[in-house]
């Protein structure tokens, strides 16, 4: 006989969250027919935290994928008109990746889209265990506990 592992159905139920929420973010990209994949939305929304374009290096490290991964994302995004490539000026040999207008308003369309996959996903929740959810997740993402111990 074996006995139940808790943490193990912990982990496992984490990871089918994390793919139901991926799945529900991309219907509802699907939906408002933006023309932009989950990851890409991820790139989107990175590069408007920088306060001028970063190179595609920074954008890898942020993001952790390896570089390889931008650069098909960011492809698929200038195909789209959402980004541009632009060259350093202090350095030729350096592009930095921009939003463009039509990027910036798809990041205003994004913002939507996360708010209704977002409500979807907590619905079934009151405002407190809302509440005592985002406090759990904080502490899961800062590792706080790890560090009490």
């Amino acid at each position: 006989m074996t006995t139940p592992d808790p943490d193990g159905l912990l982990a496992e139920q984490l990871l089918r969250l994390t793919r139901r929420v991926h799945r529900i973010q991309k219907r509802h990209l699907e939906q408002r027919e933006l023309g932009v994949t989950p990851a890409q939305s991820r790139l989107l929304r990175t590069l408007a935290h920088y306060p001028s374009p970063p190179r595609m290096a920074d954008l890898a490290e942020r993001l952790e994928v390896v570089p390889r991964a931008v650069t098909t994302l960011v492809d698929g995004l200038e195909a789209n008109g959402k980004v541009r490539r632009v060259q350093d000026s202090a350095n030729r040999r350096v592009t930095r990746i921009e939003l463009t207008d039509e990027g910036r308003a798809a990041l205003r369309e994004l913002r939507g889209v996360r708010r209704s996959a977002a409500e979807e996903i907590l619905a079934p929740l009151t405002e407190k265990e809302r509440q005592v959810l985002g406090v759990l997740l904080d502490t899961l993402i800062d590792g706080e506990a790890a560090q009490r111990c």
